[in-house]
């Protein structure tokens, strides 16, 4: 499910990552998560957390020493963007870019978030305090993990093999989209939903 990285990050960072049936295959073998990051080029907030964390010797050494570092550029792997996209929506309601995802050795997610800043703020907990937790989590609670994990993989596999129904689209179908978009709509701040308004598609 998982194949290459992308290079919107820049080649600066110092946390160790690596490709695709290396990064399962040295998952599996070592019993560490997999910290998934995607994003684009032209993602501002895709450079701040590259700057932030992943250029930091510290932040680094914590994603090295706990997790399997992959890093996905959207616009080379938009299938890979989709799946795990999916799933941190199904998570938190919300997705956007950064994507940051920590998946089990077999590819399969269990947390999911956007961008973490280096300290914490915004009511947002550090990146660093977030790679704790999680990895704390997985040492801990690792049956759990995989159970929620199996059951957050069937939800989605469900949702992303369901196939449109054949024919024109009529006038009341996009009726009704535009609707429940506009349900969505913040009128005061713009955007649509609750902050912090990134883009889910």
């Amino acid at each position: 499910m998982l194949e290459g990285q992308g290079g919107w990050g820049g080649n600066h960072c110092k946390s160790l990552q690596v490709r695709g049936d290396e990064a399962l295959r040295r998952a599996h073998d070592e019993q560490k998560p997999i910290l998934l990051s995607i994003g684009y080029a032209a993602c501002h907030w895709c450079h701040v957390m590259a700057h932030e964390s992943f250029e930091d010797e510290a932040t680094a050494a914590l994603m090295n020493e706990h997790f399997i570092n992959i890093k996905v550029d959207r616009e080379e792997r938009p299938d890979i963007d989709q799946i795990y996209m999916s799933a941190v929506i199904a998570m938190r309601g919300q997705g956007g870019w950064p994507l940051t995802a920590v998946l089990t050795p077999e590819g399969q997610p269990f947390f999911g978030g956007t961008y973490y800043p280096k300290e914490p703020r915004y009511g947002m907990p550090s990146f660093s305090q977030v790679l704790t937790s999680v990895a704390e989590a997985w040492s801990k609670q690792r049956e759990q993990i995989y159970d929620s994990a199996r059951e957050l993989t069937d939800h989605i596999t469900g949702g992303l093999v369901l196939q449109g129904q054949a024919g024109a689209i009529t006038k009341e179908v996009l009726n009704k989209a535009l609707a429940a978009m506009g349900g969505r709509f913040d009128g005061r701040w713009g955007g649509f939903g609750p902050a912090p308004k990134f883009p889910n598609r």
